[in-house]
């Protein structure tokens, strides 16, 4: 009988995505003897699976309930698989980042400070922000409270699951698009031709996975590239993001960012990053729907019939992705 190793809080009603013949096994949020398990759905946080490894005996299959695996990567046992949580976060991260996007454009957190002040004067400061990214610009008649969306040229960086739910949430917009994924195919660019693509941008999301490739990918010399008051959204990694370079451009008004993930992370108290201005910034949450262990359950349960039947496996990870 297949031996399925799932966490031991998991929601008992999330049985009904396995198979009935195989053998569900609890592991605790701290393992300190061996578990014989063929088929690990491993915990979220990577130091529990990193604390319960050694336990582990006769792992074949690890499933991960992440799109994100690089810090499940060197846990992984010699001759096992590791699979992904790609598809699990598709819809939360896509609406956060239109979130992410309408809210730095329309001056959101501006809007959130004038409401705390109750000073309804100040909404003129939006005509200001706006004037400060963009300082060429002729100052209309009336002021500018706020940006469209309309009309946008967004590059969507890691055109894989994710993105194409991004883009599918976008189009409403009436925006333009282009997509770079690390390898070209029909309507989508090659990574190669990033710094190319890039200073077209008006927004630039970024949804790659971190690898030693991806690893600050956009560093001083690519931010440099974005147009003037471009937007850089970051729902990815932290470390993809060089942080320094990114800290001075928004302090010089060259850009604007919205970021759910930093480097260092979590972000300590007093970093740069907690008053930058031209930033939107949340605390590592897109992903964090009351949807998402259902997801995860549902996917890991057709992940197990899969393997029982002899059948490929999805999102296999190889070579880090």
């Amino acid at each position: 009988m297949l031996r399925v190793g799932v966490p031991k809080e998991y929601d008992p009603s999330f049985r009904r995505f396995f198979p009935e013949e195989v053998e569900m096994v609890a592991i605790p949020e701290e393992v300190d003897s061996p578990i014989d398990v063929d088929f690990w759905i491993v915990p979220y946080m990577s130091k529990t699976v990193a604390q319960a490894l050694p336990y582990m005996r006769g792992v074949k299959v690890l499933q991960a309930l992440s799109a994100g695996i690089d810090a499940l990567l060197a846990a992984v046992p010699a001759g096992a698989i590791l699979c992904d949580g790609q598809g699990i976060h598709d819809i939360p991260v896509a609406e956060w980042v239109v979130g992410a996007v309408l809210a730095v454009l329309k001056f959101w957190p501006l809007y959130g400070d004038i409401q705390r002040s109750e000073k309804w004067q100040r909404r003129s400061e939006a005509d200001e922000l706006y004037h400060s990214r963009f300082p060429g610009r002729r100052r209309p008649v009336t002021p500018v409270l706020g940006d469209d969306l309309m009309g946008k040229h967004v590059l969507i960086v890691g055109y894989g699951a994710i993105g194409k739910a991004i883009e599918e949430r976008l189009a409403a917009f009436d925006v333009t698009f282009t997509r770079v994924s690390r390898r070209a195919r029909e309507g989508v660019e090659p990574i190669e031709k990033l710094d190319v693509l890039l200073p077209d941008a008006d927004v630039a999301i970024v949804i790659v996975p971190l690898t030693n490739a991806t690893a600050h990918m956009f560093d001083a010399a690519r931010i440099a590239r974005m147009k003037q008051g471009a937007l850089l959204v970051n729902a990815a990694r932290g470390p993809v993001v060089e942080t320094g370079a990114l800290v001075k451009a928004l302090e010089e008004n060259r850009i604007c960012a919205a970021l759910d993930v930093t480097d260092p992370e979590p972000l300590p108290e007093g970093h740069p990053l907690w008053t930058a201005p031209n930033l939107f910034l949340t605390p590592h949450m897109a992903g964090g729907s009351p949807q998402f262990l259902p997801r995860a359950f549902k996917l890991a349960g057709e992940q197990v019939a899969r393997y029982s039947k002899g059948e490929p496996l999805l999102n296999v990870v190889t070579e880090g992705y």
